[in-house]
């Protein structure tokens, strides 16, 4: 990590005085007009986007002022380490020219968006910014780099995969699986790719997709076919996520239902619903339950839910 920082004026060997002067700092994801003007550069030249499609309401909605609180924290150790939504500033010379975005969480530095000025594209200030933010995690006991959403045809986005050893979630298992060239081939060939099927199905044969992980084949297994019970969010261990048995225990029987030609009602008037279980995750209130737990229990009171007519 110590090559990381060679560049920063502090420690570069003096004399002769450095030509320029380069400094990372980490700030607040409060707006600025000087952060703007480098989003409104980014947005125009790289993205190639109409100045109609760049504001400054969008900027600070999209980048600034997150829900995230900004705090001090203290790891098992003792060290002092800084969690919520920031922005790490690059300047050349005093003048802003690249900003990644971050979500610092307790065990991760997220990677939200990484945006820079046109005058250094040719430096690969895109790569700079991630192995800076690999040290920040490191330096800072957060152990994870989250490098934000993948998506494999992506031209823009497959920078990503240059750096080693890299994972994916799997959408099916909820698993960390390693991005290697076996697994970047399914990639190649789908839209959709779920690892642990392909593994199931014993796609790589004897080969583990991750190392000494062995392959279970399933013969009957195809790309039609899931466990539906592994796939429900409820007992998926998810971070964030009540488990079916907290489920259990909140009142999802008095939730706002619109239903056409008979108006408002609640979901504890429906005929069906004294009948189902949320543990039944075929019916209408075990998906009831599964939204309530995706999106927050305390927002209950706010959920209008409208059932189509399918006559």
């Amino acid at each position: 990590m110590q090559r990381v920082h060679e560049t920063e004026n502090d420690l570069v060997p003096q004399p002769p005085k450095p030509a320029h002067d380069f400094t990372v700092t980490l700030e607040t994801d409060t707006f600025t007009e000087e952060k703007y003007s480098l989003f409104e550069n980014y947005q125009r030249v790289v993205h190639e986007e109409g100045p109609d499609r760049v504001s400054r309401q969008g900027f600070k909605r999209f980048l600034c002022n997150s829900p995230l609180r900004q705090v001090t924290d203290r790891d098992a150790h003792g060290k002092e380490r800084k969690l919520g939504s920031f922005h790490q500033c690059y300047r050349l010379d005093g003048k802003l020219v690249a900003v990644g975005v971050l979500d610092l969480l307790p065990h991760c530095v997220s990677a939200v968006y990484f945006m820079y000025h046109e005058s250094v594209h040719s430096h690969n200030f895109g790569k700079l910014g991630a192995l800076r933010e690999i040290a920040l995690a490191i330096e800072g006991g957060y152990r994870w780099w989250y490098s934000g959403y993948y998506i494999h045809s992506c031209p823009k986005m497959r920078y990503k995969i240059d750096y080693q050893p890299q994972y994916v979630l799997d959408p099916e298992s909820l698993e960390w699986e390693q991005l290697t060239k076996e697994a970047l081939a399914v990639f190649d060939e789908k839209s959709y790719v779920s690892l642990s099927r392909e593994r199931r199905k014993g796609r790589f044969g004897n080969d583990a997709l991750l190392e000494g992980e062995p392959s279970e084949p399933t013969p009957s297994d195809s790309d039609d076919e899931w466990d539906e019970e592994e796939a429900v969010l409820l007992r998926s261990n998810m971070p964030g996520i009540p488990s079916l048995e907290q489920m259990k225990q909140i009142d999802i029987d008095h939730i706002a239902i619109y239903l056409p030609e008979q108006g408002y009602h609640e979901t504890g008037e429906l005929s069906v619903w004294p009948l189902e279980s949320i543990t039944d995750f075929n019916t209408l209130k075990a998906k009831v339950a599964e939204l309530v737990a995706a999106i927050g229990p305390d927002l209950i009171p706010d959920i209008c839910l409208r059932i189509p007519d399918r006559s």
